[in-house]
Formats: structure tokens, C-alpha cells, sequence
């Protein structure tokens, strides 16, 4: 469990950092911001993989990490326009 917990944390800091330098331009995210954002979008990105049956797979998995950093850039824009929109 705290293993689970360890590396959700992880590889969610990693999938919103790859998110946040994908996107052009610059994102007005706090880091604490970026890490929950990609929590999120991990915890999403593997469900959205299991369903599809993408889990069982020998090895690193690159279609559930592809999928993960896909939910986190859609994440990082909706968190980033939310912010604009409170500042006006």
C-alpha cells in the first residue's frame, strides 16, 4: 500500500512535469499544483489502460505512460484556463 502510495507520487511528478514542458508557452502552476495534477491524471491514465486491457504487459508499460501524459497535458490546460478565469 504505502509502496502504491510512494510511487503514484512519483510518477505523477514526473507525468505533470513532462505535461507542463509539452505545452507551449508558459503555465502559471504552482509545484505543488503540477503534482496533483499528475496524481490525478496517473491514477486516470491506469484506469483508463485497464479498462482497454493494457495492464498485462511485460516490462515498462509505454501505452498506459502515454495515455497518463496525455490526461495530464488535458489536466494542465483545464487547471491553467480555471486559473485564468479566476484572475479576470
Amino acid at each position: 500500500m504505502i509502496g502504491s502510495i510512494v510511487s503514484a507520487i512519483i510518477i505523477g511528478a514526473i507525468i505533470g512535469a513532462l505535461a507542463r514542458l509539452i505545452l507551449p508557452g508558459r503555465q502559471n502552476l504552482s509545484i505543488g499544483l503540477t503534482l496533483i495534477v499528475g496524481i490525478i491524471a496517473a491514477l486516470i491514465g491506469t484506469a483508463i489502460a485497464a479498462s482497454v486491457g493494457l495492464t498485462n504487459t511485460r516490462g515498462i508499460n509505454w501505452w498506459e505512460h502515454l495515455i497518463q501524459l496525455a490526461v495530464a497535458v488535458i489536466g494542465v490546460l483545464l487547471v491553467v484556463q480555471m486559473q485564468a478565469r479566476k484572475s479576470h
